[in-house]
């Protein structure tokens, strides 16, 4: 059997580490010749890096790990590329958050004003990433998830419409995983769903077991009570912000009762709630810098001193992780498996815009994936789904035309933001924080 030579870009990530364990544990559906790792932050990915090769050696000797800085090196004879960059680290996505904030508008590194600043960073690093791709392996997949994803997709769609990129999100997975634990299933793979949205904006409208056995009565009793809390180790280990949102669930699927909304909608519907219970001065960067960014890096240097990895052992219970490899070997061994994903609409969802980036089922192959028809869907969600695609495609316009006043629109557009004022003053900032990484507005 053919071993693959994978890519994770945006190697001093600190999910790097639970990405290869994960890999690696599943060399019996897909075997690796070798992982590289790249990232143009010498300094970040170096601890990750040194620390994984010392891992990979203690644990699977077959397995080549290298790092590199240089595209040619990273890219080259390369079947996958994971990618999961953060375009301007946690310094941006700390003003991403507080900058809204300042003016009672949510703050969150996907949604709002705050996921298209980040979306503008985004979009020139994974447009580099492709045209390194495409100029040393041109066989080669992306595998996307790098946030906020409605954004990259948009762009990725018209500027490089050719490349094979799969954009991809793990929210809905993990979800997923929830539900299977409400009912007592032994994984999510044991269920069957419909589900249409966009990234981070979704709804399921149908659950059932492989026999077709309609799950969803059990579940939308369970939600109508506890939102998405289960008592599982999962919830149990996660941080209060992340309790608070599968909380939360609740509340967004009352609105309608008939379907399960993505976990995201809260920051849209319920805006003025989410605000009102953040502390402006302890957002969720700072949460994730004082937890799982000091723990990973400390793991790591405890392994570089001791040059040993042994009793050591990274979390890879992420559902990404798992995800990706799912994703990478329906590719590989065309298992023509059903997973959610983010492609143009095409028709898949029939009364809505068909150049949306849309997140609905589709059946994965060796040509990627083939979406699956959900037909017409409701007035609440078409609403709320055209407003926000309007706002990621003029997000996109503003970057490729440099324009101000395009940026100002998509601003205004979401539905986070209360007036084109507020939408302004925000902007203003944004622009300030992220000259570095936006092309020049006029």
């Amino acid at each position: 059997m053919k071993k693959f030579v994978v890519t994770i870009a945006g190697g001093g990530s600190t999910y790097t580490p639970g990405i290869i364990q994960m890999l690696l544990e599943n060399q019996d559906r897909f075997p690796l010749k070798e992982i590289k790792l790249y990232d143009n932050l010498a300094s970040r990915q170096e601890p990750i890096a040194k620390a994984m090769q010392i891992y990979v050696r203690d644990n699977y000797p077959d397995v080549t790990i290298s790092y590199s800085t240089d595209p040619k090196m990273a890219f080259t004879g390369v079947d996958f590329v994971m990618a999961q960059i953060r375009v301007g680290l946690y310094d941006l996505r700390e003003k991403d958050e507080k900058i809204p904030l300042k003016y009672n508008v949510v703050g969150q590194e996907t949604c709002g004003p705050g996921g298209i600043a980040y979306g503008l960073r985004s979009i020139g690093g994974v447009l580099e990433i492709l045209d390194y791709m495409e100029k040393y392996s041109p066989d080669a997949w992306m595998l996307n998830y790098s946030n906020p994803a409605a954004i990259v997709a948009e762009a990725t769609r018209r500027l490089r419409p050719d490349s094979k990129i799969i954009n991809i999100c793990d929210m809905p997975v993990a979800i997923e995983t929830i539900f299977a634990a409400i009912l007592d299933l032994p994984s999510r793979k044991d269920m069957i769903v419909r589900y249409y949205g966009l990234n981070h904006f979704g709804w399921w409208t149908s659950v059932t077991d492989k026999s077709g056995n309609d799950l969803m009565p059990k579940l939308r009793e369970f939600v109508e009570q506890k939102g998405y809390a289960a008592e599982t180790d999962d919830y149990q280990h996660r941080a209060q912000s992340w309790k608070d949102t599968y909380k939360k669930a609740k509340d967004v699927q009352a609105l309608d009762p008939e379907t399960l909304p993505n976990t995201y909608l809260k920051y849209y519907l319920f805006q003025d709630d989410i605000v009102m219970h953040e502390d402006k001065n302890f957002t969720r960067t700072n949460e994730v810098q004082a937890t799982r960014e000091k723990e990973v890096f400390a793991k790591a240097h405890k392994i570089i001193e001791a040059d040993s990895a042994k009793g050591i052992s990274f979390a890879t219970g992420s559902p990404h992780a798992s995800f990706i490899v799912d994703l990478a070997c329906a590719i590989a061994f065309n298992t023509q498996e059903r997973m959610l994903l983010i492609v143009p609409n095409n028709g898949s969802i029939l009364n809505f815009d068909q150049t949306a980036m849309v997140e609905v089922p589709c059946l994965v192959g060796k040509n990627g994936p083939e979406p699956l028809a959900m037909g017409n869907i409701p007035t609440f969600q078409k609403g709320l789904m055209e407003q926000q695609v309007a706002a990621e495609k003029l997000a996109v316009d503003a970057w490729i035309e440099g324009s101000y006043s395009k940026l100002w629109q998509a601003i205004t557009m979401s539905k986070t933001v209360p007036s084109a004022g507020v939408a302004k003053q925000i902007l203003d900032e944004l622009i300030e924080a992220n000259k570095q990484f936006w092309p020049e507005l006029k």
